[in-house]
């Protein structure tokens, strides 16, 4: 795979991580209830994903700004954001399983319960668990790989360099090549070639002979030439 497609990858897998994590944080996650022995009905108890991962939507924005810090910067910089990508992503996967097993959300339904009795869980979680699990999946994914290939894939302000500041190395790696013409350079010269100079123009054209036996311009009238010569007499 190309630079410029590990590239892209790694930002859809950053964008697509953060928007189902921050979609899922929003929803309902586990529902129960709390039967009471008397002949009220049991209360329903709903937990959202603040009761149950309460980190996992800050994680998705601090995903959404690393995101933007992978486009600004390039080199060791961008591997220090996957770094802190695939921190994020790992933090969100581990909340969402932990705060998720039958004792947490026993636990989170107990502490959220306005009723007195014996609390049952529905079986099962939400769809939107999952999908939080695998936003939380695809940020640490998207993060390895910024990680180990982020310091060779081009940089968003390198073709806005003076032209002075660029130059392109004779290289035979077609990676190399297709870099030097992103950049806006000339891989075709070596480092610190110049272009050839204009050369100068040529006079507008040339001096008019002159004959050599009268020393007037060859292009002189005859007429004018015969009424010179009778005037020198």
């Amino acid at each position: 795979m190309s630079p410029g497609r590990e590239y892209a990858a790694a930002a859809a897998a950053t964008l697509a991580g953060a928007a189902a994590l921050l979609a899922a944080t929003n929803q309902t996650w586990a529902t129960g209830a709390v039967e009471d022995p008397g002949p009220l009905e049991p209360a329903p108890v709903a937990l959202t994903a603040a009761a149950v991962s309460p980190t996992a939507a800050a994680l998705g924005w601090a995903s959404l700004a690393a995101l933007a810090a992978m486009f600004a910067t390039k080199g060791i910089p961008r591997r220090a954001v996957g770094l802190l990508l695939a921190v994020f992503g790992g933090a969100a996967a581990a909340d969402v399983w932990r705060g998720t097993r039958p004792g947490a959300l026993a636990e989170a339904a107990a502490a959220q319960a306005t009723a007195d009795g014996r609390l049952t869980m529905a079986a099962g979680v939400s769809g939107w668990v999952w999908a939080a699990l695998a936003g939380g999946l695809l940020l640490a994914a998207a993060g390895v790989l910024t990680l180990l290939r982020g310091g060779s894939w081009p940089g968003m302000g390198s073709r806005y360099d003076r032209p002075g500041t660029r130059s392109a190395a004779r290289s035979d790696d077609p990676v190399d090549l297709w870099r030097a013409l992103d950049s806006g350079a000339d891989p075709t010269l070596a480092a610190g070639a110049e272009s050839p100079a204009h050369p100068e123009q040529a006079p507008a054209g040339p001096a008019p002979a002159r004959s050599a036996r009268s020393g007037r311009p060859q292009d002189q009238p005859q007429d004018q030439s015969d009424a010179d010569s009778k005037e020198t007499r």
